[in-house]
């Protein structure tokens, strides 16, 4: 949606809003003020049980909190010339992340889904939760398709790095143009920030969170099999069998977990293998089942959940994100132990 229409737009429902309080008058609306260097998108002069009071309005097409703190700052600047000001930000959309920037530096914010705030004199409007009802077309959709994710994955293994872009494309194994992406991606949502040309994580606990809440181990495709051994010893049997055939694997889930951040028993083994998962199922005497299984084997979704694996007790585990994507996905045991290798393996790394 263009600036000019998000603006025709919010001026409707922010004078529709005001309208409605009774003890408020809307005396008019002003769009900038070209004869003076003083140029807000939208100006509403009201008059409250105090005295009079300008709302400033400064619109974004884009309401992401990079694009929000710059028009905070210039928000802040005008309501230095203005006595009895207040500033409002407006988007097709605020989330509870951008609102909180807001909040914080005293600044209300409004948008078309129906999210707004606004607090001065006597006034408190607080509308909260509205989902996004504009789709906004962004270069990069999301952080967390397949391969962009790869990107996310190297970072937060390597929280407390700073990348150029081009060692990032060849870290994640993306070209040089998609990892470029998802780092103006991260920026404009303050995952990271910039230094110096370079990139690091800013908020590591909140991306990892949302990238838990978009992503699911079922997007691997899964074999679900029955053995007659436990699935410790399945566990041995597969490595020794990957090892010896070069086929890459990683233990993940509870097998996985169980060797780096132990937490309970468990009773139905996990394992990523990248190919031949039929013939690894056969050599260690693995029947595939429709119910009662207790062992699968997960094909994966992109070759990035094999990113950082790392040998230990003599088997291949993955990485700690990939574990804790995995785990906290599996309603019950699998999200205690997921917070619990958050806590002991993760979290220390901040």
């Amino acid at each position: 949606m263009k600036e000019l229409e998000v603006i025709g737009k919010i001026r409707d429902r922010l004078e529709n809003l005001l309208k409605d309080i009774p003890f408020l008058q809307l005396e008019q609306v002003l769009i900038g003020e070209p004869s003076t260097n003083f140029r807000p998108d939208l100006v509403f002069e009201t008059t409250t049980g105090t005295g009079c009071r300008k709302i400033i309005v400064e619109v974004k097409s884009i309401g992401e909190p990079r694009y929000v703190r710059y028009a905070i700052q210039q928000l802040k600047e005008y309501l230095t010339r203005f006595e009895d000001a207040y500033g409002v930000v407006a988007a097709p959309y605020i989330s509870s992340d951008t609102g909180r920037i807001c909040r914080e530096n005293k600044i209300g914010y409004i948008d078309l889904a129906g999210n707004c705030f606004l607090r001065f004199d006597q006034l408190n409007v607080e509308r909260q939760n509205f989902p996004s009802v504009y789709v906004e077309k962004r270069t990069l959709r999301s952080l967390f398709t397949p391969k962009s994710s790869r990107v996310l994955r190297v970072m937060l293994c390597n929280p407390k790095r700073s990348w150029q872009v081009q060692e990032l494309s060849n870290e994640a194994k993306v070209s040089l143009g998609l990892a470029f992406k998802v780092k103006e991606r991260l920026l404009d949502l303050e995952y990271a920030r910039e230094d110096n040309k370079n990139i690091c994580l800013n908020r590591p606990g909140d991306l990892l969170d949302k990238w838990a809440e978009n992503y699911s181990f079922r997007k691997n495709r899964m074999s679900d099999y029955f053995g007659m051994v436990e699935p410790k010893e399945l566990e041995r049997k597969i490595a020794e069998y990957c090892q010896d055939k070069r086929i890459p694997y990683a233990l993940t889930l509870f097998s996985g977990a169980a060797l780096v951040a132990p937490f309970a028993r468990y009773t139905r083994g996990f394992v990523y293998v990248s190919n031949k998962i039929q013939e690894v199922a056969e050599s260690v005497g693995l029947k595939e089942v429709s119910s009662g299984p207790n062992f699968t084997i997960l094909e994966p979704y992109d070759e990035g959940v094999f990113y950082a694996r790392r040998e230990t007790g003599g088997l291949i585990v993955a990485c700690d994100v990939q574990l804790y994507l995995d785990l906290v996905g599996y309603r019950g045991r699998g999200e205690e132990s997921a917070k619990f290798l958050f806590e002991q393996r993760i979290k220390p790394k901040w």
